[in-house]
């Protein structure tokens, strides 16, 4: 069967041992990522080949009123895009979800870089709708420019420490250095109050910026999903916790996917110092890349993308991948959430904004 059956461990295995050796394997075509989404149902669909799989994609099932969905395969399908034909097929397969679920549409965004060529093919797709060149942060799920970092030279072998140094821009390179000589450290603190620290200081981060933060069971559900391969990272100074992290090592793609720092002696760099030894930390695992998170648009007024774009200056700045598609099922509710979903993600930041201003004031009376 083309559909995975979730209930058969062989069937299960066998998928995601595919998953998890694909080139463009990601960790949001894992399995084990519907742990993390425990809001969404999941599916799975594959094409086989010889008894071997060649194609797959892992579907999130977002419920809608009414009995209908929306599939969404993050950072998905993981297939040959140079193969049309195996795209297409793919797809097919996915037909029985389609009317399953009464899905109103399939997404797909995956971590195929960006080009002329395959963006052409993708507009000339009956019913499909591209969403790249000129989309902005209210258009897209996730955002379409990433931050990451190679963890090997041109011939495929690992990096040592100080050509990885090297790769960084000056300013980088001097704050990482300056930050351990005064005395930054950083370490993985797997337990539950290593984690409830990082909480503490992720969350005092997103009021700051005025943006939502995670709840800690979701981080608790991360953990179960990915087990050691989950690292939650501190760094301190003396006796201050001044940055935390988590990261998963995904089968040697680094995902650096939350983190926080609070107001206390940010002169050090801790930032820098704490994603610096998190590469480090990959060196030694073997790791391919570091993938520090996405930005929306290459904007030099934004700080966080210029944060991270001094560390991938060797690597040419952002990876610019494909952007989304959003296959057409139904074109009348397609229709209403094209003008829904937008004003929805505007609506969640200013709420966001509105109760991080709250906060601050209640914090200032308070104190």
């Amino acid at each position: 069967m083309p559909v995975l059956d979730l209930a058969d461990p062989a069937a299960v295995d066998r998928y995601s041992a595919f998953v998890r050796s694909h080139p463009h394997r990601s960790i949001t075509q894992d399995l084990r990522w519907g742990i993390v989404k425990d809001d969404w149902g999941q599916e799975a669909v594959y094409v086989e080949e010889g008894g071997q799989i060649v194609a797959a994609m892992t579907l999130l099932v977002r419920r809608l009123p009414g009995g209908f969905s929306v599939l969404y395969a993050p950072r998905g399908p993981l297939v040959d895009w140079s193969d049309p034909a195996m795209v297409h097929r793919l797809l097919e397969e996915a037909r029985p979800l389609v009317r399953r679920h009464r899905a109103v549409m399939t997404k797909f965004d995956p971590e195929v870089p960006f080009t002329p060529e395959l963006d052409r093919w993708l507009r000339d797709q009956p019913g499909w709708v591209v969403k790249n060149v000129g989309a902005g942060k209210d258009d897209l799920v996730q955002p379409r420019y990433c931050m990451i970092v190679s963890l090997r030279d041109a011939d495929g072998a690992q990096l040592e420490e100080e050509a990885l140094l090297a790769k960084y821009d000056g300013k980088a390179r001097n704050r990482v250095r300056t930050g351990r000589k005064k005395g930054v450290v950083t370490y993985a603190d797997d337990t539950e109050q290593g984690l409830r620290t990082f909480h503490e200081i992720y969350s005092y981060m997103a009021r700051r910026n005025e943006i939502t933060a995670r709840q800690l069971p979701y981080f608790h559900r991360m953990r179960e999903a990915f087990g050691d391969r989950m690292r939650v990272t501190l760094a301190r100074h003396e006796d201050d916790v001044l940055a935390a992290s988590v990261t998963v090592d995904y089968e040697g793609k680094l995902y650096y996917l939350y983190a926080g720092s609070n107001d206390l002696k940010r002169n050090l760099a801790p930032n820098q110092v704490m994603n610096h030894e998190l590469m480090v930390w990959g060196l030694e695992r073997g790791a391919e890349s570091y993938d520090m998170g996405g930005v929306f648009e290459l904007d030099n007024s934004d700080g966080l993308y210029l944060f991270k774009k001094a560390f991938c200056k060797a690597d040419g700045g952002a990876t610019e991948f494909i952007g989304e598609v959003d296959v057409v099922h139904n074109q009348a509710l397609y229709a209403v959430l094209a003008r829904l979903v937008p004003r929805v993600q505007r609506a969640r930041r200013d709420v966001a904004g509105r109760l991080s201003r709250l906060r601050k004031r209640r914090s200032s009376q308070e104190g």
